[in-house]
C-alpha cells in the first residue's frame, strides 16, 4: 500500500529513470496469433548489430507484474532499475489486458493463459539467442513464472524464476479477499471493472460486462466470466487451474525461489507447506513484508528487489 503512494511512486520512477528512458516496446509473437506488449531495456544502448538485433548482455530479466498490475507498476520498475544496473537486459512484460494492451488480443485474460506467457518466454529466446532468460514475478505474475519455470514448452535458455508473493491456491486467495479488509476486495472490482470497460471500449462486438460489474463482488464477477468466456465447468475449476499447491511444481524444470511473508493479507503463508517437495525449489518466509511490500528505506531497492537479484547470481552459477 504504502509503494503505491505518489511520493513513492516518484521516487521509484527517479531510481528506475534510465530503465525507462532507454525502453522500447515490443510486441511479443506468443503463438496461435497471440502478440503480448513488453518494454525492452538493455543495459548497454550501442548500436543494433549487422543482423539487426539489439547485442544481448548474456543475461535478460523477464518480469511479470501481478493482477490488474502492469509494466509501469513501482514494485517492477523498481526491481527491473536494480536488474539494470547490474548489467541485466530487462523485459518488463504486460499479462493480456493489462497496462494499454487491451487491443492487442480479443479474448479476454484469465489466470489459465499460461501458454502465451510461456511463448512469450520463448520470443525472448529467439530474438536473443545466447542469453540466458531469468524469471522474477510478483502476485499473480509470480505464479505464472513458476509455472512457466514448470511447463514442457518454456525455452531451454532459462536459468531460472524468482517468484515474490506467488498466488498459491486460488481458491484460498479469493476467500482471504472476501473475508479480510474490505479494502481489497474493493479495490480489485474497482480496477478489474476499468479493465473490462477498456475491453469493451477496444472491441465493441463482446458482450455487456455491466450487469456482472454491477454486482460489484468479486467472486460473482470471476464465477460469471469463467461461464460465458472459458471452458471451465465451474468457478471451483478455474481455480483449480492455476493453483500450484499439490503437485504442481513437481515438474520443475529450472531452479525456482519464492519469498513470502507470514503477515501477507492474501496469501496464508502456512500454504508453502503445500507445495511439492522438490530440490529445484527454495522458499524463504519472512515474519514481515506484506503483499510484494517487503520496503526496507523509503528510496532504495527493497528487500524483494535484493532476494531476487540474489537468486538470479545463484541461477546463474547453477546451485539449487
Amino acid at each position: 500500500m504504502l509503494g503505491n503512494l505518489p511520493p513513492l511512486q516518484w521516487l521509484a520512477r527517479r531510481r528506475g529513470a534510465m530503465l525507462l528512458k532507454n525502453a522500447r516496446e515490443w510486441l511479443l509473437d506468443c503463438g496461435d496469433g497471440v502478440r503480448l506488449q513488453g518494454f525492452l531495456s538493455l543495459a548497454k544502448t550501442n548500436d543494433l548489430n549487422q543482423a539487426g538485433v539489439e547485442p544481448a548482455a548474456g543475461r535478460i530479466a523477464l518480469l511479470l507484474h501481478g493482477w490488474e498490475g502492469s509494466a509501469d507498476s513501482c514494485y517492477v520498475i523498481s526491481l527491473g532499475a536494480e536488474l539494470l544496473a547490474r548489467g541485466y537486459d530487462v523485459v518488463r512484460l504486460n499479462l493480456r489486458d493489462h497496462g494499454a494492451s487491451h487491443h492487442l488480443n480479443r479474448g479476454i485474460f484469465h489466470s489459465c493463459r499460461l501458454a502465451e506467457v510461456v511463448g512469450a518466454a520463448r520470443a525472448v529466446a529467439q530474438r536473443f539467442p545466447d542469453a540466458r532468460i531469468f524469471l522474477a514475478g510478483f502476485s499473480l505474475g509470480g505464479n505464472f513464472m513458476l509455472r512457466v519455470a514448470a511447463d514442457a514448452g518454456a525455452p531451454d535458455s532459462i536459468a531460472g524464476a524468482a517468484a515474490i508473493s506467488p498466488v498459491l491456491d486460488p481458491a484460498v486467495t479469493l476467500e482471504a479477499l472476501e473475508s479480510g479488509w474490505s479494502l481489497y476486495s474493493r479495490y480489485f472490482v474497482r480496477r478489474w471493472s476499468r479493465s473490462l470497460r477498456a475491453k469493451r471500449r477496444a472491441w465493441p462486438d463482446l458482450p455487456d460486462f455491466e450487469p456482472l460489474l454491477s454486482t460489484r463482488n468479486l467472486r460473482l464477477m470471476t464465477a460469471g466470466l469463467v461461464h460465458q468466456f472459458t471452458d471451465f465447468a465451474s468457478l471451483e475449476e478455474y481455480l483449480e487451474g492455476y493453483a500450484i499447491v499439490g503437485e504442481r511444481l513437481a515438474s520443475l524444470r529450472y531452479p525456482a525461489a519464492i519469498l513470502l511473508a507470514e503477515d501477507d493479507p492474501m496469501i496464508p503463508a502456512d500454504d508453502l507447506a503445500h507445495l511439492a517437495r522438490t530440490p529445484l525449489l527454495t522458499v524463504q518466509r519472512t515474519r514481515f513484508g506484506g503483499h510484494c511490500g517487503f520496503m526496507e528505506r523509503l528510496n532504495g531497492p527493497s528487500y524483494a528487489d535484493q532476494f531476487v537479484a540474489a537468486e538470479f547470481e545463484r541461477f546463474a552459477q547453477g546451485s539449487v
